[in-house]
């Protein structure tokens, strides 16, 4: 039991080192990401395959339950039909650890036509997913957790996260994003139905 406890602690402690060194890595493009973000006229699109994939729609979803429009488009679905739903004037974020998935790299090519401004999240600036987007974010976690040498994204998942969250919340700040807002955006749940209540209160007055 014990070591079972120790191990867990561990492994949670691994994660929160990998976010420590991510933080480290914070740069200037983490400003153009955000000054692109304020400055779209469309949409931003989260794009992503596999546990980045998961990580997307979690990123997604912050960023439309924080003030700005915001959805997730798989990236082979992409290659076959979704790629409608991106328009020029929208930002695409596409996350991969690699930077060298075929599925996502596969975008490029249509993007570029289309024109959106692209967001590489990679562990790397020199992978090629990274050199192929007009704006590119390091995000190098270390090693994964796991006791089979790095096989499951686990830290670079964690911190793939962390970085949409600091990204979604910086732009929703510097927008003026309240909590009445947040209200409206939430009208379900404890939370939501509080927040409400505040909010028409304060109308009432």
């Amino acid at each position: 039991m014990n070591r079972i406890i120790e191990e867990c602690k561990h492994k949670i402690k691994l994660e929160a080192e990998a976010l420590i060194k991510v933080s480290e890595q914070v740069d200037e493009a983490y400003a153009e990401a955000v000054d692109a973000i304020l400055n779209c006229k469309g949409r931003v699109i989260v794009t992503g395959l596999g546990k980045t994939g998961h990580v997307g729609k979690k990123i997604a979803a912050s960023f439309a339950s924080l003030g700005t429009k915001a959805f997730f488009v798989h990236s082979c679905e992409s290659l076959h039909g979704d790629m409608g739903m991106i328009d020029k004037d929208d930002v695409v974020i596409m996350i991969s650890n690699s930077g060298s998935s075929p599925e996502i790299l596969n975008m490029l090519p249509p993007l570029k036509i289309i024109g959106p401004k692209t967001i590489s999240i990679t562990r790397s600036k020199d992978t090629p997913l990274a050199k192929s987007t007009d704006i590119a974010i390091k995000v190098d976690a270390g090693p994964e957790i796991d006791h089979m040498g790095g096989l499951a994204p686990t830290a670079s998942a964690i911190a793939a996260l962390a970085v949409g969250d600091a990204l979604a919340t910086v732009v929703s700040e510097l927008k003026g994003f309240t909590r009445n807002d947040f209200a409206l955006s939430h009208p379900g749940g404890a939370l939501g139905q509080q927040l409400l209540k505040e909010y028409q209160e304060r109308v009432n007055k």
